[in-house]
This record gives C-alpha cells, structure tokens and sequence, in this order.
C-alpha cells in the first residue's frame, strides 16, 4: 500500500471514497516531501516501525505547513520532537501541543521572563544542565530539555497531566493547562 493511501485511511475529507481520497492525496502531497518523510522516518529510531513513521511524519506536516512552510525544517522539527518526545517517554502529540502554546513554533521566541526557543526553556537550565557550547536556540537542545523537564513534572504530579503543564509553565495560570489541552484535542491529535 502507498503512503497516500495509508494517508487517506488514515482519514481526511474524502475517507470514505477509497479512490478520490487517493487521488486527492496524490496530488497534494509533494513528492519532495514524500521523500523526505520516507528518508525521516528511517533515520531515527524513534519509530519502531518505519510505515507508521511515515503516516505520522505526513500526517503531522500536513497540520504544521501553515505555520511552519519551509518542508526540511518542518520535517526536521517534526523528528526532533517524535525522538525527543518518545525518549523522554512522552507523547509526540503533547510535545506539539505545548511548542504550539508556548512558541507558536518560532525557534528563535524569548519570552517577557527570558525563556527561550519552542518549549520556552529558561536559560539557567543551561547552567544547571547543559554542556559548553549549547543554545535554546538549537532544535535538539531545547527539545532535550523541554521534554525532559516537562517528563520530571508528569512523573512529579504522578501522571496528572495538568499538573505537570502548571508546573512546566511556572505559574499559577488555570488557562494554560488548558489551551495545551484544547490545541492537543483540536490540531494535534492522534489518528
């Protein structure tokens, strides 16, 4: 089977006629990008099986276009988090779910208290952590420490996620926990 026909089973407008649904895909999905999710999703062990890294990959990039356009970067980004997600031991989908709240998935954000990067990472975690050298401007290095900070305060707050999320974002704010779960239920849901 195809990945566009794994794509339009995996759902979309036309699920439910086969045929369009594959054609459709067909000729939305850009063969470079095609080619690069399929190369993505063998080069990291984050996928257990390399068909499903596929589907998630272009499924996930489908979702990230408009606000992420550039197709290597988007792909990239989206198998930093997989790897970064699943090492830590979380979901993928959450990990989006919170850059999209805390970033809007701009790399380069700072916040008004100084946190930085996608997962709004405060820089004394470079201190504390880091090595010589490291940026919470740099993809991996932020999503190192974002989710596993964010993995220390799930497992703090025994699994409550909520918890967790007013714990990572450092404040007192009901409305966070909140807007993570509503983009996690509403954009970044699994299929």
């Amino acid at each position: 089977m195809t990945l566009t026909a794994c794509l339009a089973l995996a759902g979309g407008a036309h699920a439910a006629q086969p045929a369009l649904a594959e054609k459709t895909q067909a000729t939305a999905i850009d063969p470079e990008l095609r080619q690069l999710v399929k190369q993505a999703a063998q080069e990291t062990d984050s996928f257990h099986d390399h068909f499903d890294g596929e589907v998630w990959l272009a499924d996930m990039s489908r979702r990230l276009s408009t606000r992420v356009p550039e197709t290597h970067y988007r792909v990239e980004l989206l198998k930093n988090v997989h790897y970064e997600a699943s090492r830590a031991g979380l979901s993928p989908e959450v990990v989006l779910s919170v850059i999209d709240v805390e970033s809007d998935f701009n790399q380069y954000a700072i916040s008004t208290v100084g946190a930085r990067g996608l997962m709004q990472v405060m820089p004394f975690w470079l201190k504390e952590i880091g090595a010589p050298g490291d940026s919470l401007f740099r993809l991996q290095t932020n999503l190192r420490l974002g989710c596993t900070i964010l993995k220390y305060y799930l497992d703090k707050e025994k699994g409550n996620l909520y918890a967790a999320l007013k714990r990572y974002n450092g404040t007192r704010e009901r409305d966070y926990p909140l807007k993570v779960d509503k983009v996690l239920r509403t954009r970044w849901f699994r299929q």
